[in-house]
């Protein structure tokens, strides 16, 4: 709590899935947050409740270099954390250059505006595991070659290159996070498997799979994944070597989709059968990751396995959808 106590911190993508739970925990760390968003959303954890009022929200889109440097220097940042990003992957497959121009562009705004910002001392940039692309070996671990090649994936090999090339050419204090897919509370892209099966089971509905749900992912919960970024950070206070390196964040339990659905049934008691339609296309069809790195030389550990994490996550869209009713 000490190391976040009045620390200036930068969020990029703030009223995100991740953005949001990475604030709050920020906020009751005691770090003074400013929370950089482009669009408004209402329902968001971040918009949507007392958590706005503790922190300073900026409107702005992360590819506005000038922008970012003046909230840098005017806000003494020490410390940012880039999640804004376009994360859907079938909104990449209809409209990839809008997502390279946000994933690619918007990290090297965001690098340069830190560069030119003598102040900030650690970044804890998102990469993803749909960096590695389709790979031989799995589990993917940090050795792995970023080979992305659907629109998606190739915006994160590159955002996640660039990174690197940031650090190693000019010394800018980065360090990458590959994480796989978050769930959580929160996510009001009801086209994703977790919200979107929840939402339907909950109106007795059957849920809708896209593809043939034999797909496998990698699933980890977003307090997880916000705890985990913060700890990336505060071994970076303290170990500036770590500059430049990846790490992935897993839980290391490799699902498939139906088999995901089925978890969220049994714990919803409710056994509709999926519809399946297996009408998706230029994607991965395999991702895990291994973890090994991060409990290694960080000391890193989840909090939550997935089944614990998706009790919580069904407890808060039951309170949502109740009080939205």
């Amino acid at each position: 709590m000490s190391i976040w106590r009045d620390r200036s911190v930068y969020v990029t993508g703030a009223s995100g899935l991740l953005g949001s739970w990475l604030v709050r925990h920020l906020v009751d760390a005691g770090a003074e947050v400013r929370c950089l968003i482009r669009d408004w959303v209402p329902q968001s954890i971040l918009l949507s409740g007392e958590l706005r009022d503790r922190v300073v929200l900026l409107r702005g889109d992360v590819r506005d270099q000038a922008a970012i440097e003046a909230h840098l220097g005017e806000y003494e940042v020490q410390t940012v954390f880039h999640l804004a990003a376009q994360t859907t992957v079938p909104v990449a497959n209809r409209n990839p250059i809008s997502t390279f121009s946000s994933n690619i562009e918007g990290t090297w705004s965001l690098l340069e505006a830190c560069r030119r910002s003598p102040k900030v001392g650690q970044i804890v940039t998102a990469s993803s595991d749909k960096a590695y692309g389709t790979a031989e070996r799995l589990p993917y671990d940090e050795s792995t070659p970023l080979a992305g090649e659907f629109p998606y994936d190739v915006s994160k090999s590159c955002a996640d290159l660039v990174a690197q090339s940031y650090a190693r050419t000019f010394e800018v204090p980065v360090c990458i996070t590959r994480c796989g897919n978050f769930f959580g509370g929160g996510d009001l892209n009801w086209n994703r498997i977790v919200p979107g099966t929840i939402r339907s089971l909950d109106r007795g509905e059957r849920p809708v799979v896209r593809s043939d749900g034999k797909f496998v992912r990698d699933y980890l919960y977003v307090e997880d994944g916000a705890l985990a970024y913060m700890c990336l950070a505060e071994q970076m206070m303290a170990r500036p070597e770590l500059r430049g390196r990846a790490f992935n964040f897993s839980n290391e339990t490799e699902v498939t989709v139906l088999e995901l659905v089925a978890l969220i049934q049994r714990l919803m008691e409710n056994d509709l059968v999926p519809e399946v339609r297996n009408e998706v296309s230029a994607e991965i069809r395999k991702q895990t990751l291994d973890a090994s790195r991060a409990r290694s030389e960080l000391g890193w550990k989840g909090c939550y396995g997935l089944e614990e994490g998706m009790r919580r996550t069904i407890e808060w869209y039951r309170r949502h959808l109740k009080e939205a009713a």
